[in-house]
């Protein structure tokens, strides 16, 4: 008996699978879709939600070529038919093709965007499609055809497609010529208004961004609204930030509203769609105690805006497809701590500043890129520390430096402690170390680039 196996062919992601089917004089048996084992060998867990039955009565009929918005799996359970994909993804594979002929011991595993089509060649072939999608006749809109007859692609049909069974339908689908790609699942992010959405768009200029007051994770609502089976990558970079507000009791509500209910509303729709997911996430779900934080240090968030952040780690993490990037002291385009010492040393102000915090500046373009590093080199689903690089330093000591870059004296600024600067004012506790360690990052092959570097070129631009 042939054991179970996958393989790969000419078009990416299109895989033939070999079904053993143990038998004896009663008839046989096969494990059509086992999942433990067939993502062993390389099949996608592509979450199937529907599984469809298909008749042909006689040999010769045919139907296609199809290429729908999801993955499916395409097996028989009796006749025999010749199976034929081409790729109708954008991209230079366009117009590949690969025919199969298969019987009960063979299925096919079809990723969204190939086009399929198929001739059964005895009568009463009967096809089982498994897909991770549900079918509705609306569906169809969503499908991207080509003809059956295609002279450049020229599929070699065993019966004449003169003599076989097609449908009107499929007799007027277009040469590929005139096929216009299935376009690819689109990346969202979440928060694109903020000082990080700005520099994701600019690095994904494709991608869908979701802005308050037409998108808000607090109101259901605005889920309806977006296009979810089409999405290919959530990146949620939204979230309630005001850290010392967050310690009133309006702010403490908005904050958990922000951070852990919506997000969960995030993390369901992701569920729920199969979408993978990276959340953004902070140095404060740290006490500080310790110097340097790597990603497995258990959570002591110290406030209300680090316990909700710490939470929102813990329902990002259920998802089976995750990636939560934790960063510190974020700089960007927008209002943020340099920009502000900047504007102070140009206009000849002499500031206070808290010297007894330390951590590395996180610059937007960075972040963002690091971000595209993991989802682009399909790393492990997991918690990443993802700052600048560089030596750790207090505010105060950042401070000293942007003074120096704007020509004015270091010792215009004076250094306080956090207890000083606070005195008297409604105040987050704050982690003493936020410096994150970056070697988990580094190991995935990206390179980090220095903060000092990051802060000259931000400040002469």
């Amino acid at each position: 008996m042939a054991e179970l196996s996958v393989r790969q062919t000419a078009i990416p992601g299109l895989l033939v699978i070999e079904l053993p089917m143990p038998g004896d004089a009663r008839g046989w048996f096969k494990e059509n879709w086992q999942r433990a084992k067939m993502t062993a060998l390389g099949l996608p867990d592509f979450g199937p939600v529907q599984n469809n039955m298909s008749f042909n009565a006689a040999a010769g009929s045919t139907r296609g070529l199809h290429a729908e918005p999801w993955d499916k799996l395409i097996s028989l359970a009796t006749g025999r038919i010749f199976g034929a994909w081409v790729d109708l993804r954008p991209g230079p594979g366009f117009g590949t093709s690969v025919t199969v002929e298969l019987g009960p011991d063979t299925a096919v595993f079809v990723p969204r965007g190939v086009a399929n089509g198929y001739q059964a060649l005895e009568p009463g072939t009967v096809y089982s499609y498994l897909v991770n999608d549900h079918w509705s006749p609306e569906a169809r809109a969503s499908y991207t055809y080509l003809n059956l007859a295609d002279p450049t692609v020229a599929i070699p049909w065993p019966i004449p497609l003169a003599e076989a069974e097609i449908s009107d339908a499929d007799r007027a689908h277009p040469l590929l010529g005139d096929v216009v790609p299935m376009p690819a699942k689109r990346t969202v992010v979440v928060g694109a208004s903020g000082q990080l959405g700005r520099a994701l768009l600019a690095t994904w200029p494709d991608a869908l961004p979701l802005r308050r007051p037409d998108f808000d994770v607090t109101d259901p609502a605005s889920f309806g609204g977006v296009p979810w089976s089409q999405v290919g990558l959530i990146v949620n970079a939204t979230a309630y930030t005001a850290v010392d507000a967050a310690e009133t009791d309006e702010g403490r509500r908005a904050a958990w509203a922000v951070n852990v209910t919506g997000l969960g509303r995030l993390v369901k729709t992701a569920r729920a769609h199969r979408i993978p997911l990276l959340h953004v996430s902070s140095d404060y779900v740290f006490d500080g105690t310790a110097t340097s934080h790597s990603e497995d240090e258990p959570l002591s968030p110290l406030g209300v805006y680090g316990q909700t952040k710490a939470a929102g780690d813990a329902l990002v993490a259920t998802l089976p497809r995750h990636w939560i990037v934790r960063t510190s002291w974020v700089i960007g385009d927008g209002g943020n701590f340099v920009r502000t010492m900047a504007s102070l040393a140009e206009r000849g102000v002499k500031p206070s500043v808290v010297g007894d915090q330390f951590g590395r500046l996180t610059f937007t373009a960075d972040l963002a890129a690091g971000i595209a590093h993991l989802v682009g080199s399909d790393a492990p689903s997991g918690v990443y520390n993802l700052t600048n690089a560089g030596p750790v330093m207090s505010w105060a000591a950042i401070a000293k430096r942007v003074f120096e870059l704007r020509g004015r004296p270091a010792s215009d600024v004076t250094e306080v402690s956090t207890a000083e600067y606070f005195a008297g004012k409604t105040m987050a506790p704050r982690p003493v170390h936020s410096t994150l360690d970056l070697a988990k990052l580094q190991a995935s092959g990206f390179t980090l680039v220095d903060a000092d570097e990051r802060l000259v070129a931000y400040l002469a631009g």
